[in-house]
């Protein structure tokens, strides 16, 4: 069975390659023929773009150059290691009480991750931690890797050379997330011990905190909501856990890590230089769990993750470049050190993950990393509705922070203004075109009564001259189809040159909302709040 599944999928690969081939072949002297060759330039950078031809060749260099510092890399490292440094204790004041917060840490006995934990409780004064917290049980006093040393004083610890050494704290804010909780906690706990894992539940209504308490890491929950940005800076200022571990990892409460995600960000933090890791985003996929529209985003989004990650961040975070705007939020890792400097939670922001980004920058605090070894895995939108509502809040939160931070000199804001500047025009342009599709349509779909109009009748023949219709609809799907039969064949998912029949539209939808959301910048304001989308439970 798993052999003739093996032999299905390199089929359905080869049979995607060849109809991408064949269609842009098909494509190409279509264009060339229809229209004398005129707008085919225009259909082939609305489908494909300057930006990710740039950053792709760029990404080769980077290729070549991450080979070689590969090796050398691992040559230094058999010579020897730096001796064992031991992180800082947290701590926090008592004098915060107008923070108004639940802390629970209620470990169940011989959970997965560490040992039983001694104590627990609410309020202050509870053994082990600040308001509550409980200390793992440990012998003779030892420090487990990567928690906290009693007797350091609370400062912050330099990062070490040998990435082993590094310590990291994971911080998963929820709201309302009692569908998904347990499956990202789990994911958490193969790779972290469980006193690492900092759960803060923002004013969740559900079973989000009492779920995250049971098994066995931290819990702290906020009684007021305060948003993920809000609920990220608490329980960061309430456990201290800047000055307790070298680095912070931020997960979404529907994130589960891929096994080598840990290795991978502790060798990118152990370089100085880097400031934060950008995880590396697959969508998940699990059709038998959702809907026609569920796969039809799914399928979407995993196209646009790929060609978002290998053909422009991966070179736009090459080590001489590191231009790119955003360390996602789902799966971020942050040096602790920088973290401290980070406004976090600033007011009027729809989304944390941009202006984290940005800031970075702006206060030339390092270089953002990514690579392929960070894999974590996320669960998109299951209806349209809630797809909108999320592409909608992203772009919006992208125009808030460049309205809040503004221009400055740098490389980054070079990169940065012509990726805008494409993403306008390409979003003008690829509505502008349908909307002359649809001016084209209308004759065939009314049997000619709009021809009766004058004017109609003018602009129908002026365009129908430039642009017939056909030339239209196949100059816009095709090349967008190609690329959809290029992600088949890398994924070997034969489903997807059905579901790549309805990308367009969805690119048109992304158009729409990136250029509406433009104004709305500089009119909306957010308090930070969040609402959870439809989830399902279950584990990749």
């Amino acid at each position: 069975m798993r052999t003739a599944r093996f032999i299905g999928s390199w089929a359905a690969g080869l049979i995607a390659l060849t109809l991408a081939v064949t269609l842009f072949v098909q494509w190409l002297q279509f264009a060339l023929a229809a229209a004398g060759g005129g707008p085919t330039p225009l259909f082939l950078w609305m489908a494909f773009g300057v930006n990710l031809l740039v950053w792709s060749l760029v990404g080769v260099v980077r290729l070549g150059d991450d080979t070689v510092r590969g090796v050398a890399a691992r040559r230094a490292l058999r010579r020897g290691r730096p001796g064992r440094r031991r992180p800082a204790v947290g701590g926090t004041e008592k004098g915060r009480e107008e923070r108004r917060v639940l802390v629970r840490a209620r470990p169940a006995e011989g959970a997965a991750g560490g040992p039983p934990t001694a104590g627990s409780g609410l309020g202050n004064g509870s053994p082990g931690g600040p308001e509550g917290a409980s200390a793992p049980v440990l012998p003779d006093g030892a420090v487990p890797e990567g928690a906290h040393d009693p007797g350091s004083g609370g400062t912050a610890v330099a990062a070490p050379a040998d990435p082993d050494r590094l310590t990291l704290a994971v911080i998963i804010p929820a709201h309302n997330e009692e569908p998904v909780i347990d499956g990202a906690i789990a994911s958490a706990l193969r790779l972290f011990n469980r006193w690492d894992i900092y759960v803060v539940s923002d004013s969740s209504r559900d079973a989000t905190a009492d779920i995250a308490a049971e098994t066995g890491v931290n819990v702290l929950e906020l009684l007021t909501n305060r948003g993920k940005a809000g609920a990220i800076e608490a329980v960061i200022e309430e456990f201290d856990l800047t000055g307790g571990y070298d680095g912070v990892v931020i997960l979404d409460a529907d994130t589960e890590l891929d096994e080598r995600y840990v290795e991978g960000a502790r060798r990118q933090l152990a370089d100085p230089s880097v400031a934060a890791v950008a995880g590396f985003v697959v969508a998940e996929w699990k059709p038998w769990e959702r809907t026609m529209v569920g796969r039809l985003i799914s399928a979407y989004r995993d196209r646009l993750y790929w060609m978002l990650q290998y053909l422009l961040r991966f070179g736009q975070t090459w080590r001489h470049t590191s231009t790119t705007f955003i360390v996602p939020g789902f799966a971020s890792a942050y040096r602790s050190s920088v973290l401290r400097r980070l406004d976090i939670n600033p007011k009027g922001l729809v989304i944390e993950d941009f202006n984290m980004t940005f800031d970075v920058h702006h206060k030339r605090l390092g270089r953002i990393s990514m690579r392929p070894d960070t894999r974590a895995y996320c669960q998109d939108p299951f209806t349209m509705g809630d797809y909108v509502k999320q592409v909608r809040r992203w772009t919006l939160g992208f125009w808030q922070t460049v309205r809040r931070h503004g221009v400055w000199p740098s490389l980054f804001w070079f990169a940065l203004f012509f990726y805008i500047l494409e993403v306008l025009l390409v979003a003008v342009t690829l509505i502008g075109t349908a909307v002359l599709g649809v001016f084209m349509v209308l004759p065939a779909a009314t049997g000619g009564a709009v021809l009766s109009a004058g004017w109609y009748a003018s602009a129908y023949g002026a365009v129908g001259a430039v642009l017939p219709l056909t030339a239209i609809a196949v100059g816009l799907f095709v090349p967008d189809y190609v690329l959809t039969c290029v992600m088949a064949t890398i994924r070997r998912r034969p489903s997807y040159l059905l579901y790549g029949l309805f990308f367009l539209p969805m690119r048109l939808i992304d158009s729409y909302l990136t250029l509406r959301t433009i104004p709305q910048a500089w009119t909306a304001s957010s308090d930070g709040r969040w609402k959870s989308p439809t989830r399902a439970a279950g584990r990749l």
